[in-house]
């Protein structure tokens, strides 16, 4: 039976990993993989051929009141997660709707490729540490499109924002599903992600960057849309309010878990209700009438959330928990592997690069979710924001390794061989720059704290 669930496992995660070659959503093995494996593990418990270990580290081979707590354990572990992200997806599409993001387009001046370029980049660094990588994507993507009129020209700009986008995202709580799950868990902390990772971030996404300014696709200047051509980027009387609210919401939600220490779905949840509140009253219009309420309501903005994203992070949640659960061996089957991981390769930080490599090829979510039941250290251990950073970052080597590249890809239709050719260089440079420079500080941090004991 142990087998059994491991090969449903395996082949949910090819088929996930296929998702473009199969035209199969990756939702759909998702949730199949999910019920078959815990159904597995009923199936199992009842024959007396499996124990499930609880989350007091507790094991057992009976069906009953146990198993059914352990699930309930793992559901609602997973809640967690979710309903912060539907939260966040939430404000994001009402802040949209609103056209809040259509103020930062009014600020962008420059007419040189090259300083497009940068500008561009640090608009999506700093987005995705504040609205998440892959809606940072979108938005910066949105701001190409009305800015360069080339379709080519904007592949560029579209491929260095996935740099950009993921790298940010790496240093936030909420900056990434990836970040988000380890801040939830408790593996990090929002103060420990931002202390020791923003320089890697940073040193992740300036040094592709200045590196593409040099390129001939950077060189010149552009011709601009003019703000008369372009009726759609009017703003709204609720834009600049909406988009402020908003975006603080978001960033406040780190604030209340720090101070009210209550989990952050919890402060997600005040965010959203504050800010639905608003959206409720306010006047988009001068002109603005009951008929016209439904263009700029909250339940526009739910219909316009991906909710075959969050299935998915369902799914995929479940289906790790329930390895997790299995035991082999007298532990869990993800302790197990890391320590087989362990005697394979004696380096941690060799297996955490190597997991960020390999999220440019299957998708991070699970693998995250995977190393959170595969090691056992204390909160903001130099393991968990180092998996932060590279499964983080990882994914921007191939167009499909992350969100981020996959819906750059979809919004301009970019070529993976293009990518490949092209970007990928500069996206593993700037992976390794930074994780280089992660190791560098965290042996200096080691090397500092080791002599003010010994002093």
């Amino acid at each position: 039976m142990v087998a059994t669930i491991v090969l449903i496992f395996t082949l949910g995660y090819l088929a996930i990993a296929l998702e473009h070659p199969l035209r199969l959503n990756k939702t759909v093995p998702a949730l199949l993989m999910a019920a078959l494996m815990w159904a597995s593990l009923s199936i199992g418990l009842s024959r007396g051929d499996l124990q499930i270990i609880d989350s007091n580290h507790h094991t057992y081979s009976m069906l009953g009141q146990g198993f059914t707590d352990t699930l309930l354990h793992h559901l609602g572990k997973t809640a967690e997660i979710l309903v912060f992200l539907i939260g966040a997806m939430t404000i994001v599409e009402i802040v949209d709707l609103h056209r809040g993001f259509d103020i930062l387009k009014a600020w962008v001046k420059t007419r040189s490729k090259r300083k497009l370029l940068w500008l561009i980049c640090i608009v999506a660094w700093v987005l995705s540490a504040i609205v998440d990588n892959l809606t940072a994507t979108i938005i910066s993507v949105t701001l190409i499109r009305k800015l360069i009129p080339h379709h080519r020209d904007r592949w560029w700009y579209a491929a260095m924002v996935v740099i950009a986008a993921n790298a940010g995202g790496a240093w936030s709580p909420i900056g990434d599903v990836t970040t988000t799950m380890l801040w939830i868990a408790p593996r990090v902390s929002a103060l420990g992600l931002v202390d020791r990772l923003v320089i890697p971030s940073v040193i992740c996404m300036a040094l592709p960057t200045f590196i593409a300014s040099f390129l001939p696709a950077f060189s010149g200047e552009i011709k601009m849309k003019s703000a008369g051509e372009d009726k759609e980027a009017e703003l709204l009387l609720s834009s600049r309010t909406l988009l402020f609210l908003g975006l603080g919401g978001i960033v406040f939600v780190p604030v209340f878990k720090a101070l009210i220490h209550l989990p952050p779905y919890i402060g997600m949840t005040f965010s959203l209700g504050l800010v639905w509140l608003v959206s409720e009253y306010i006047h988009p219009e001068e002109d603005f009438t009951k008929e016209r309420r439904h263009a700029y309501s909250v339940n526009r903005a739910l219909a316009r959330i991906e909710l075959s994203s969050v299935l998915f992070f369902l799914g995929i949640l479940l289906a790790v928990a329930a390895l997790e659960a299995l035991v082999v061996n007298g532990e869990g089957t993800l302790r197990y592997l890391a320590g087989v991981l362990d005697r394979a390769i004696p380096n941690r930080d060799i297996v955490i690069i190597l997991i960020g490599l390999v999220s440019a090829i299957v998708d991070n979510v699970p693998l995250v979710a995977a190393s959170i039941g595969m090691y056992d250290a204390p909160i903001d251990d130099h393991i968990w924001q180092f998996i932060a950073y590279t499964a983080g970052t990882g994914g921007s080597v191939l167009i499909i390794g992350s969100a981020a590249g996959v819906v750059a890809m979809g919004m301009e239709k970019i070529n993976f061989i293009w990518y490949l050719k092209r970007i990928a260089w500069l996206a593993l440079i700037g992976f390794s720059a930074g994780a280089a420079v992660y190791l560098s500080f965290n042996h200096l941090y080691h090397f500092d704290a080791g002599s003010r004991v010994a002093h």
